[in-house]
């Protein structure tokens, strides 16, 4: 764990205390009713493997990939997993903030104090977005005693069972058909890392990058985290909300930054949209009401819970990520109509492959690009 003069830079044990403690409850179930969802999302995520391989075409017949394993969780399962991801992939940013920190007269004070703030302030976050998840396939989870991974050190996918039952429930749908429609978006983020083998370690690769060149101050990540928490515990007056305001993970400082984080949102847009198309390609085979639900969702999925909810979205990102599913399902959607699937999946060939940012705009232009020049 990063440390500052023996001062954590963020206290991950109160972190996840704070985010368990503050998380909302979910939705009331007997004890039998569980046992049942468990087992069922299980079920669901087995069969969502054969239907969306069947699919995408993605991993050749008779080749198997490195298993991973599905866990289906509660909220705060879903914390500490990400927890346990977030200090494994923000350990080189946390190291360069302690070098410039360990300089700094009371630095160990600063560092034992700002830790414990800190870890408050990421628990108060975590838990908003605990009760927010539907499932989630962990790229970078590192095994835990609770919680396994892949045997190659990482790869993992969530079910959150309570936010799963709560949303079936607030949409007034079919429970089982929503059940298997969620396993197979999941489903094919786990194919999409098990299916393309240099996938993890580009995306892992990309993102060391940028933080190798972050140039943030510590207080103003603290900062930044301080002003999503008091959105969030209503620590602000309406008035004072910077709806419009960057995101936390606005940190872009350097060009070099901003281009590696054009990639990142091109990749992300791929992954997310090429989930969403799979899931409603499969869905009308499978899943009987899956016109419904997903208009139902998509409803939804714009809408937010109000006011504060919209703020908080925006000033954690998650904004972006719905443009995301929009953009990366249309590039996905219309390169897979004039190339056919086959032809899409040149995408996963190597990173020079990938479509750029301007390309998830325009997929005309990576086809051009892709196979035009591979077959001229």
């Amino acid at each position: 764990m990063t440390s500052i003069g023996g001062a954590e830079m963020v206290d991950w044990n109160l972190a996840v205390a704070t985010a368990t403690r503050l998380a909302r409850p979910g939705p009331e179930v007997s004890r039998d009713e569980a046992r049942e969802i468990v087992a069922e999302l299980r079920r669901h995520a087995k069969a969502a493997e054969e239907h969306v391989r069947g699919y995408t075409r993605m991993i050749p017949e008779g080749h198997e990939p490195v298993d991973t394993p599905v866990l289906v969780v509660d909220r705060a399962g879903w914390v500490k997993a990400n927890v346990a991801g977030f200090r494994e992939l923000l350990k080189p940013l946390f190291e360069k903030m302690k070098d410039r920190r360990s300089g700094t007269p009371g630095g160990a004070v600063l560092g034992a104090v700002g830790g414990k703030v800190t870890g408050v302030e990421v628990g108060m976050l975590l838990s908003f977005m605990s009760s927010r998840v539907l499932g989630q396939y962990e790229t970078f989870a590192p095994a835990t005693r609770d919680l396994p991974a892949a045997a190659d050190g990482g790869g993992r996918l969530l079910l959150v069972a309570p936010n799963i039952v709560h949303v079936e429930r607030e949409l007034d749908v079919d429970p089982h058909d929503f059940r298997l429609w969620v396993a197979l978006h999941e489903e094919t983020h786990r194919t999409q890392f098990t299916g393309v083998p240099w996938l993890r370690d580009h995306l892992q690769g990309e993102i060391q990058s940028f933080l190798d060149e972050t140039e943030v101050d510590p207080m103003t990540v603290v900062e930044r985290l301080r002003e999503a928490a008091q959105s969030l515990s209503g620590g602000r007056p309406e008035g004072e909300r910077d709806e419009d305001g960057p995101s936390i993970v606005e940190l872009v400082q350097t060009p070099g930054q901003r281009e590696i984080l054009s990639r990142l949102t091109a990749v992300m847009s791929l992954l997310e949209g090429h989930a969403d198309f799979v899931m409603d390609g499969v869905g009308p085979r499978v899943v009987p009401s899956v016109a419904e639900i997903r208009e139902k969702f998509q409803q939804r999925r714009a809408s937010g819970a109000g006011r504060l909810d919209q703020a908080l979205r925006k000033l954690l990102g998650l904004d972006a990520k719905l443009r995301q599913y929009r953009d990366g399902e249309r590039f996905v959607r219309s390169v897979v109509e004039e190339v056919g699937m086959d032809g899409f999946n040149r995408v996963w060939t190597s990173p020079n492959t990938l479509p750029t940012k301007a390309e998830i705009a325009k997929p005309a232009d990576w086809v051009a690009r892709v196979h035009r020049k591979a077959d001229s």
